[in-house]
């Protein structure tokens, strides 16, 4: 009769034993991730850094002015750019703002979907990096065969560090980023309210204007 448990126990292992392999694949993809990363969150802090400090209060007389692409990220103006034709084409103009803003937002957000899961990932996988290795090398160390035991020690707890490291580095780069966007949304706001006061005016107003 076919013992069900050794089976099992069988089957288990060879899935736990054939993750190992994938685990250290993906904990290396990450790291260069994570470098990449560190790359570009460098150069947009470096581009933030070099931004003309201004009051609260003073920025939206700026951005009325067309004189505020020195105090605001290239988001901002990339923004501002693509919000002016819209401006402009007269029919379903407040309509196509808002939808723009929403997207906008939208996309700066989902940007930092990769680093929230970055967060998780990369100490579980430290983690699962860990485990497998310990189970051989507890198995070895049964056998005595100190040198596998060995081995399997220095992946385990390197795989450990790894995945600690990369989970570090991302939560560091997720909070910074995300103050960073919530900045963006709200100068795209502001500059939205500011260059659209002109097609919330009631139209008896424009009317009214055009009489006299």
């Amino acid at each position: 009769m076919m013992d069900i448990g050794a089976l099992l126990k069988t089957f288990i292992y060879l899935i736990s034993s054939s993750l190992l392999y994938p685990v250290l694949f993906l904990l290396v993809v990450l790291t260069l991730f994570t470098m990449v990363h560190a790359g570009t969150f460098f150069a947009e802090w470096l581009e933030r850094l070099r931004l003309r400090k201004c009051p609260p209060q003073d920025l939206p007389g700026f951005v009325l002015n067309d004189d505020f692409s020195s105090m605001v990220s290239h988001r901002v103006r990339e923004f501002v750019q693509s919000l002016t034709p819209l401006i402009q084409q007269g029919r379903y103009a407040e309509a196509s703002v808002e939808n723009l803003l929403q997207e906008t937002g939208l996309a700066l957000w989902k940007s930092m979907d990769r680093l929230r899961i970055l967060v998780r990932a990369a100490p579980s996988l430290g983690l699962i990096g860990t485990l497998i290795p310990m189970g051989t090398g507890l198995a070895a160390l049964g056998q005595g065969d100190m040198t596998k035991l060995s081995a399997d020690l220095v992946i385990a707890f390197t795989t450990t560090v790894t995945g600690l490291a990369i989970g570090t580095a991302a939560f560091f780069f997720y909070t910074v980023r995300r103050r960073w966007i919530e900045e963006d949304i709200k100068n795209m706001e502001l500059a939205t309210e500011l260059l659209t006061q002109h097609m919330e005016r009631p139209d008896y107003e424009i009317f009214q204007k055009a009489a006299n």
